[in-house]
């Protein structure tokens, strides 16, 4: 009987957990290049006997010990394109982060929105210089960014390069993590591979537009609802074993 509370119990917080998850996706549906997250539910096991020989009979196995669930974000899917028109806003078109520099000299990874000019004269981007250490000289005007990340401004009437701004793509966004402020952080064990935007079928850089969420909020609905149904069916089996110890309980009077 205690197994039926248990088990009701983990399905309860696994649950819950994918609740989180949607209810997150859903309040940043309209938060520019929030990038979704999908649930994923695995099985665990306490162990196995001999993982590189599994045997053929699964009875001589241990039983499941439980579920697993994580958020799997879909850094790889585009969202929708809005032109602005403002020369500070900046979007990637395809897969791929610009870097930044961390305020510990950590390599942090964005996805685009609006630039900016720190107390250094660097472009920045929500508070943090871009890794490619681009400043703009006194009196610079119509910053221009192309498609393949050459950054130049108007510098006494001339066209002055200023810098160039790479694309990083990671191997595995498994071993991405997101953080505050639209900002994202690989592991110690992810392979970022730079390249010039649109070179090798790497993404491009639009200037004076911003990429919307990915979310679509009719799928995160549907996934509320399956969620939702699952929560309850977790709660009535709890409520049942609850139900059927009473019973026991009164048999021993």
């Amino acid at each position: 009987m205690t197994n039926a509370f248990e088990i009701a119990g983990v399905g309860l917080a696994s649950e819950q957990k994918a609740l989180d998850i949607i209810a997150s996706n859903i309040t940043n549906v309209n938060t520019p290049g929030y990038k979704r997250a999908d649930v994923q539910f695995s099985e665990l096991v306490a162990s196995v006997s001999d993982p590189d020989n599994p045997r053929a009979d699964l009875s001589a196995e241990p039983a499941l010990s439980g579920v697993s669930v994580r958020a799997a974000l879909a850094l790889n899917q585009q969202g929708e394109m809005e032109h602005t028109g403002r020369a500070l806003d900046l979007a990637i078109n395809g897969e791929g982060f610009i870097e930044l520099l961390g305020p510990a000299g950590q390599t942090l990874l964005w996805r685009g929105g609006a630039l900016g000019f720190n107390a250094d004269g660097q472009l920045s981007a929500a508070g943090l210089p871009l890794k490619a250490a681009i400043s703009a000289p006194a009196g610079a005007s119509d910053l221009t960014i192309s498609p393949n990340g050459e950054v130049s401004a108007t510098v006494a009437g001339v066209t002055t390069p200023l810098g160039q701004i790479n694309i990083v793509r990671v191997d595995d966004v498994n071993t991405v993590e997101r953080l505050d402020g639209g900002l994202y952080r690989a592991s110690d064990d992810a392979r970022l591979e730079a390249t010039t935007p649109g070179q090798d079928g790497a993404a491009t850089l639009v200037q004076g537009s911003i990429e919307h969420s990915n979310v679509a909020l009719t799928d995160e609905m549907v996934r509320l609802m399956v969620i939702q149904r699952a929560f309850a069916a977790n709660a009535q089996v709890a409520q049942a074993a609850d139900q059927l110890m009473g019973i026991a309980n009164n048999l021993r009077r």
